[in-house]
């Protein structure tokens, strides 16, 4: 058995590259993953992503700020040191509206820069995981995953078909800067 891993297909241009996708999943190959460097409008769809979750996260972490904010202005102001001031009442809520918005966008913001650097592996001191470094330049790499699909020749010719410039049998799943 052979120790390739991945078998990437580069492509110069995105619509070969969709063209390429095209094909492979006609063939019933499963795509592992796809890099690109720039975005590509409908790719996720035609690789059967679902959506993202990103914005129930947001949402959670500043319903979280929303939260920590009425009951650090409720204890300090209400049950610890009431105060009287010029008549109000001491829990009027109009007074707490600017401070807990303000914390619901910053726990929001906070959370979700913590969940992008998580998700993302771009934790400080690591180095990114790369499949090739011309996928972040200016080459379209379609990844399969070699030992799931066993006929090899078949996903060649399939991607030089579509529009490959080159097509690597890669025997490692990350390239590391070191």
């Amino acid at each position: 058995m052979s120790n390739t891993k991945y078998i990437l297909g580069h492509f110069e241009d995105p619509d070969d590259m969709m063209h390429g996708i095209d094909r492979l999943q006609e063939n019933n190959i499963t795509i592992y993953d796809v890099f690109t460097p720039m975005p590509i409008h409908g790719i996720e769809d035609k690789l059967g992503y679902k959506r993202s979750r990103l914005p129930i996260a947001a949402f959670c972490f500043g319903l979280t700020g929303t939260c920590t904010a009425f009951s650090m202005i409720y204890y300090m102001l209400v049950y610890d040191w009431p105060m009287n001031i010029g008549g109000k009442p001491s829990f009027a809520m109009p007074d707490f509206v600017p401070i807990m918005f303000e914390l619901t966008v910053l726990f929001a913001s906070f959370g979700m820069i913590i969940t992008y650097f998580f998700k993302n592996h771009l934790f400080p001191g690591r180095a990114p995981r790369v499949m090739d470094f011309r996928a972040t330049d200016d080459r379209f790499v379609i990844a399969i995953d070699a030992r799931t699909n066993p006929y090899h020749d078949k996903i060649d010719d399939l991607l030089k078909e579509a529009g490959a410039v080159e097509v690597l049998h890669n025997d490692r799943k990350y390239v590391s800067y070191e």
